[in-house]
């Protein structure tokens, strides 16, 4: 059972299923929401349990965020075409067991880093 939470403690997340795609994503939008790169792994919807004030922002006509109206903290990413939702590995309280598949975005990546861990790259 993965466990997670915001920064105030207003919403929680769980599930039972064992979490797919575990990436870094560059995109501007996740650098402007995050502050940085934004690390999620995903599970179909009907495995995760939302518990909280989930404030969904739409981001795009293919997306939407979810994050804390109260503290900030994005927790989210949900196609609005797709059974499952991303979810901030940051969020997870205690150790996650998860490894980190692939870089995603990276044609649009902060000019401030590299990426040198030879993981898969997809512009």
């Amino acid at each position: 059972m993965l466990k997670g939470s915001c920064l105030c403690g207003d919403i929680h997340f769980e599930t039972e299923a064992q979490p797919q795609g575990a990436s870094m994503c560059h995109c501007s939008q996740c650098r402007k929401q995050s502050g940085g790169i934004w690390a999620s792994a995903y599970v179909k919807d009907s495995d995760l349990t939302i518990t909280g004030p989930v404030s969904w922002y739409e981001t795009s006509p293919q997306a939407k965020r979810g994050s804390c109206p109260r503290c900030g903290s994005f927790l989210f990413w949900k196609a609005h075409d797709e059974d499952t939702t991303s979810f901030a590995l940051g969020a997870i309280d205690g150790a996650s067991g998860l490894k980190i598949e692939k870089h995603i975005f990276t044609a649009s990546k902060g000019d401030f880093y590299d990426i040198a861990d030879g993981l898969p790259q997809r512009d």
